[in-house]
């Protein structure tokens, strides 16, 4: 509530409506100093510079999170991935094919529009693990909130309910791209089969998207590209048993990093490794 912008001395024509005038205009300048100030936070961070952009969020999956574990990035478990409850699906425009997968976002609920659902001041910064599909047999604006062009936020029950109260069911949100912050090494987790190398590439810090994949056994002269098989899932079709791997990753903003020997020879499938790398 905005108090103490209207007072007696002031000689109004309708001092109903100024009033009510002064109240809006001080709201919206609150609400753009605190998304100035997430700003200069982030950037203090030393976080990806992005501008905020609208868009709309709800949520899934339960109080406890449990219902967003897996999903179209490949992600198994996300509190071993390195993800945690701190998620979210996107939509068709956001996802890109699974290319935003691990990537991170910054969300604050648009109080200027939903001041009753929203909970001021507050802020949360989500992976995204998931994808929300469309749904053609509703509107995009009741219903269909993942339908394209829509760009929109699935989140988990617990994130949604950092930034807005549990009954809104949808909020109107600003979000924008940060740098990802991760805890202890990239996490390569071997599937597949002979001659079919499935790797699940997790717990990425940096950028968080990942672009390009490459790996190298020992018995081999040269880096070969991996291509993406879907989400963080990367593929190998070369007969590597009984070989060291070395992984280089590179991020969408062009960022590298190479894990030598990150898979000792005697690897086998079903494993995952964690080496000393991280952006």
């Amino acid at each position: 509530m905005i108090i103490g912008i209207c007072h007696n001395s002031i000689k109004l024509s309708n001092p109903s409506l100024s009033c009510q005038r002064e109240r809006e205009k001080m709201e919206k300048f609150i609400m753009s100093g605190f998304i100035l100030l997430v700003v200069l936070f982030t950037t203090e961070l030393g976080l990806a510079s992005a501008a905020w952009l609208r868009a709309h969020a709800t949520f899934y999956g339960g109080s406890d999170a449990s219902g967003t574990m897996g999903g179209a990035c490949g992600y198994g478990n996300l509190n071993t991935d390195g993800y945690g409850i701190k998620t979210a699906a996107l939509s068709t425009v956001l996802f890109n094919d699974g290319k935003s997968c691990g990537g991170c976002y910054t969300i604050v609920c648009d109080a200027n529009q939903v001041p009753q659902w929203c909970l001021r001041g507050t802020s949360i910064t989500i992976t995204a693990t998931n994808f929300c599909p469309p749904n053609y047999a509703l509107p995009n604006d009741n219903g269909g909130w993942c339908n394209p062009p829509r760009p929109h936020f699935d989140m988990s029950q617990p994130a949604f309910e950092t930034i807005a109260k549990y009954k809104a069911g949808i909020v109107p949100i600003f979000y924008r791209r940060v740098g990802c912050k991760r805890s202890g090494g990239i996490r390569f987790s071997i599937n597949g089969r002979d001659y079919f190398e499935l790797v699940l590439i997790s717990n990425v810090g940096g950028g968080g998207e990942i672009s390009r994949v490459w790996i190298k056994g020992s018995k081999m002269n040269k880096w070969e590209s991996m291509t993406r098989n879907w989400g963080a899932n990367w593929q190998s079709l070369r007969y590597l048993n009984g070989q060291s791997l070395s992984f280089k990753v590179q991020l969408s903003n062009g960022k590298t990093r190479t894990a030598i020997n990150a898979a000792p020879s005697n690897w086998r499938f079903g494993q995952s490794f964690i080496p000393n790398v991280q952006f």
